[in-house]
């Protein structure tokens, strides 16, 4: 084992980003990627849970949700795996961000705040993979580069896209990304020269600086993120043999779809059995998996 923690796991996502005590790495972090003319100086944590307003009763669970000083509104999450919907689903958690902002009486008048919306891609989603290390989508006016409303940003990181080097990464936002994708195998950390806050990073990201119970706790998360890679890399191999056993009856493109499409399935119930015989409940499998707990509740 490394001598960092992997960022990719749940419990460590949430060490780096998603706690109080370590929110400068956040404001850094937001600060390298959405560039804006006013630097964000302070964020406000608040409950990743937002009540339904649905006829369904459906909750929207946030991995990371925060206030910035000027009441803007931040949305951070990692996903590991493809996941259906996952484009629609991001916009609609963002605009239910806006959603959520609406007070009642008739003195409101919509003024709604800035929403971001950033979404750590541990894969390729489709129609992203021709696309930067980060897209960013906004509301412009069609075939101009003229902005209709700054309202909602949402910013796309496709992680298999770093390809650079250590020596080649020029601007913090690479640092950052780059030491993101390769934490968990890195023996020191870089950029510390060009950074302090990539120093303030090796102390919080170290194995050796975790309580006990954090340890514990942390563990627990990376066995279900591993289990998660290795269902995965199996239903990839998977569905695409059933892909092209499915091809000498209805064509080589058709079937790998199909093989795939079964594979992804099936990788959802094999990682649904896995969390659970690890001693998840299901609302945190829902949560993890951005599934409904009716969805997660008929495999236990």
């Amino acid at each position: 084992m490394g001598k960092f923690i992997n960022p990719f796991t749940d419990e460590g996502f949430k060490r780096i980003f998603g706690q109080e005590i370590h929110k400068d790495l956040l404001i850094s972090f937001l600060n390298e990627l959405i560039h804006g003319d006013n630097p964000i100086v302070d964020i406000v944590f608040r409950d990743k849970e937002i009540f339904p307003q649905f006829f369904d009763g459906r909750r929207i669970i946030y991995d990371i949700y925060c206030t910035t000083e000027n009441g803007e509104h931040v949305i951070v999450e990692m996903q590991n795996a493809a996941q259906p919907f996952f484009k629609d689903r991001s916009i609609f958690y963002a605009a239910s961000a806006i959603a959520q902002q609406g007070e009642r009486g008739k003195d409101w008048n919509f003024d709604v705040k800035r929403v971001y919306g950033i979404f750590f891609l541990n894969f390729y989603m489709d129609g992203l993979k021709d696309w930067s290390l980060c897209s960013e989508v906004s509301l412009h006016f069609k075939g101009t580069t003229e902005q209709f409303s700054d309202k909602l940003h949402l910013y796309y990181i496709t992680l298999p896209k770093m390809e650079k080097s250590e020596s080649e990464c020029e601007t913090d936002f690479e640092r950052w990304i780059y030491i993101l994708k390769h934490m968990e195998t890195l023996e020191r950390m870089p950029f510390k020269a060009q950074n302090i806050i990539f120093g303030r990073l090796e102390e919080v990201c170290n194995l050796n600086s975790l309580s006990r119970q954090e340890r514990l706790n942390y563990d627990e998360s990376l066995k279900v993120y591993r289990d998660g890679v290795a269902v995965v890399e199996y239903a990839v191999q998977r569905g695409r043999k059933e892909g092209l056993k499915e091809g000498l009856k209805e064509g080589l493109e058709k079937g790998m779809e199909k093989g795939i499409e079964k594979g992804r399935t099936e990788t959802l119930a094999t990682n649904i059995r896995t969390m659970r015989d690890a001693g998840l409940d299901a609302s945190t499998i829902a949560r993890y998996l951005a599934l409904t707990p009716d969805e997660v509740a008929k495999y236990f």
